[in-house]
């Protein structure tokens, strides 16, 4: 060891002060990195009344924002790299001046989005975030005033297209897989992100319960060595109801199952009692099966625009029923073979609203050649459905239905198409 305690004796000290001032700059380089990756949003509130409302935030730094409204309905968009939301509980709901609500979370990997619900038509007086002073923190402020539609539509056809949709074109068709290739399974747990879903009065959030009950149903099929699996959100991620249908496409789906979590309002009707709890299931149509399915339909389409994306032109849903009515017929009779499945044996292991097949006009359905069903494991609303939602063992057994019902429909597909 003479040697080595000789050689690095020798050092020169210009040396060592080199290394040592390489090494805070590397540390210093990290530091800011970790600083500005877990930028936090500690608070908000609303400010004003009709005349001027004012937004503001309380965040542990200074970020860029990018703020921009949409119409129909009317919304701001603050748009901020990666932010770490921990407001508390229950923020959101109040009402006051032009805003009628906000909501906050992940849009995608990267990038976080605040919504703002605005009541009328309304122009973005101001938008800007302040630096952080003394014992104050860094604050984003934003600034309504009311407007009348006509402006409001000008001054929208002025913000840039990339601005006003965040929206995917058209689902590609689906790839074509070698015939002895495992079928694909892609299961969708719905919501994510900036979009929550429902809630339940304890503030259990549908995007959380679902993604759990999406990640136990994964490891079980992956279990049975029998398919290829894919999730279309693993995380706590905001995905457009387009790109989840594209994601299915693109890994040549032969299933697609989303899955969400129901809320049922409280009664106001008491001489018409309903009861809303257990699972359902639904698939696609153009005509709903009911009033509750039709109004289940009309609130998870319009999970874009809670996330704040423009939703599609009335031209764009014309071509999906038309594509719906020339390439789905046997897609459909599949879909409606695969929910039966996922009800028979579903009853068996946990409550069921209902055993009969339901269905409305879906966005998420609307893949034209992948059967594809919706499955809301329970009423958020419901405190037993609530408990089994967030219970691993109520999980694991409904899981376990699934995958005899995902076993049960290529079983009787191929028994019913051997070629």
């Amino acid at each position: 060891m003479r040697w080595l305690r000789a050689r690095y004796a020798v050092v020169p000290a210009w040396t060592a002060a080199c290394l040592l001032a390489l090494a805070s700059l590397v540390l210093g380089h990290f530091d800011a990195a970790a600083e500005y990756k877990h930028t936090v949003a500690k608070d908000a509130r609303l400010a004003g009344d009709r005349g001027r409302t004012r937004f503001i935030a309380d965040l542990s730094r200074k970020v860029d924002v990018h703020v921009f409204a949409l119409g129909n309905p009317y919304r701001v968009i603050v748009d901020a790299p990666d932010v770490s939301f921990q407001m508390p509980a229950g923020l959101g709901s109040e009402k006051r001046g032009l805003v009628t609500a906000f909501r906050y979370g992940l849009f995608a990997p990267g990038k976080s989005r605040i919504v703002l619900d605005v009541g009328g038509p309304f122009l973005i007086d101001k938008a800007f975030v302040l630096d952080a002073r003394d014992d104050q923190p860094a604050r984003l402020v934003v600034d309504l005033v009311p407007t009348d539609e006509k402006t409001f539509l000008a001054k929208l056809k002025e913000t840039p297209s990339h601005e006003k949709a965040n929206e995917s074109p058209l689902p590609p068709q689906s790839v074509v897989r070698p015939p002895n290739a495992k079928p694909v399974v892609v299961l969708d747990p719905g919501h994510g992100g900036v979009d929550p879903g429902a809630k339940s009065a304890a503030g259990v959030a549908e995007k959380e319960v679902v993604l759990s009950f999406a990640k136990v149903l994964k490891t079980k099929l992956e279990a049975t060595n029998r398919y290829e699996i894919h999730l279309t959100r693993e995380d706590d991620t905001f995905l457009p109801l387009r790109e989840r249908v594209a994601f299915a496409q693109k890994r040549g789906a032969s299933v697609f199952l989303s899955i969400h979590a129901d809320y049922f309002p409280a009664q106001t009707d008491k001489t018409k009692p309903v009861i809303a709890k257990g699972a359902t299931v639904y698939t696609l149509s153009e005509e709903a099966s009911d009033e509750e399915a039709r109004a289940l339909a009309a609130k998870e389409n319009f999970s874009d625009a809670v996330a704040g994306v423009a939703l599609p032109e009335d031209s764009d849903e014309v071509l999906a029923n038309i594509l719906i009515d020339l390439a789905q017929r046997e897609t459909k009779n599949r879909s409606q073979l695969f929910a039966r499945s996922i009800v028979g044996e579903l009853a068996g292991r946990a409550a069921v609203h209902t055993k009969r097949l339901r269905s409305a006009g879906f966005r998420v359905l609307k893949a034209p050649d992948i059967p594809s069903v919706l499955l809301e494991l329970g009423f958020l609303s419901d405190p037993d459905d609530e408990k089994h939602l967030l219970s691993d063992a109520w999980r694991e057994r409904v899981a376990g239905g699934v995958v005899e019902a995902i076993d049960g429909y290529f079983a009787k597909k191929i028994a019913k198409n051997p070629f």
